[in-house]
């Protein structure tokens, strides 16, 4: 917790800290420095919003000094939240599925083993779905399939590793993937549902920031799934990160973007293959 003012009254409900013009200007470029999100001028009142609301959950009296503590520690838990408030997990299994038709036929193609990256994994829909489509497009073997699944969001990862989600949620999934790949929950677990051991063991969730001038990978992919990620990104940020990702595709490798991303006008090394699909140049 952070401790800048002494404690409220036990029968008086603190104030929630107002964020001002400098407060935003501010946390606009920590935002920017550690993470490499843009926050739009449309967005003012939301970032407004989203700021008080952390320094008040945070145990801080004003924004000013909420800010103060992320700048002054570094290492400290709450830089997890911070930047979880301002990313949207907005994702669902199966979205835009032409592009998991693409996959499918794409790796029966391809020698194992296979490995798919998802650099923007969100709660796990996404790369479970990418498992899924290896394992079943792969003869239904788990020999020589993985999925890496990344994202700046810690407590979006902690949810994805569980792969626990709601029978709304899985609406989208095909129903003999349901049969295949699901346990429905009981008891206490009912409305539930798990996706079953053996895609999650075809899937490595870690934390990774895209914009770190350090990439932990030591590997390279057959695909790379970068979906609805770069509108997070000013330009210069997109082209670097594109750049980055060219040499982690295997020969003949694809990089898949999301239904309004548009990667052409951003790099040369990158080439148009069909609906939102790129390949190296």
């Amino acid at each position: 917790m952070i401790h800048d003012a002494p404690s409220a009254s036990f029968f008086t409900q603190p104030a929630l800290p107002k964020a001002d013009a400098a407060d935003l200007s501010r946390a606009t470029q920590i935002l920017h420095r550690r993470a490499g999100i843009i926050l739009g001028d449309h967005k003012r009142d939301m970032a407004a919003r989203t700021l008080s609301l952390r320094a008040h959950h945070a145990g801080s009296a004003s924004v000013r000094g909420y800010l103060d503590h992320l700048e002054q520690n570094p290492q400290s838990d709450e830089w997890d939240r911070f930047i979880s408030a301002f990313t949207i997990n907005h994702t669902a299994f199966f979205r835009e599925q032409h592009h998991f038709r693409i996959l499918a036929d794409f790796v029966r193609t391809r020698r194992k083993p296979i490995s798919v990256w998802c650099c923007a994994s969100s709660t796990g829909e996404e790369p479970y779905t990418l498992a899924m489509t290896l394992h079943d497009a792969c003869g239904q073997s788990d020999t020589g399939l993985s999925v890496l699944a990344t994202d700046i969001d810690t407590q979006a990862l902690a949810q994805a590793r569980k792969g626990v989600y709601t029978l709304d949620r899985i609406k989208p999934v095909p129903p003999e993937f349901l049969r295949r790949y699901f346990l429905r929950g009981a008891g206490r677990q009912a409305g539930m549902a798990m996706v079953k051991p053996m895609i999650r063991n075809l899937v490595t969730f870690e934390e990774l920031n895209l914009v770190s001038p350090n990439w932990p990978i030591n590997q390279k992919f057959d695909a790379i799934f970068c979906r609805n990620t770069m509108i997070y990104f000013d330009k210069p940020t997109q082209t670097r990160i594109l750049e980055r990702f060219v040499p982690l595709l295997k020969p003949g490798g694809l990089m898949f973007a999301g239904h309004s991303e548009n990667f052409t006008y951003l790099t040369k090394s990158l080439r148009l293959q069909g609906q939102t699909v790129y390949s190296v140049a």
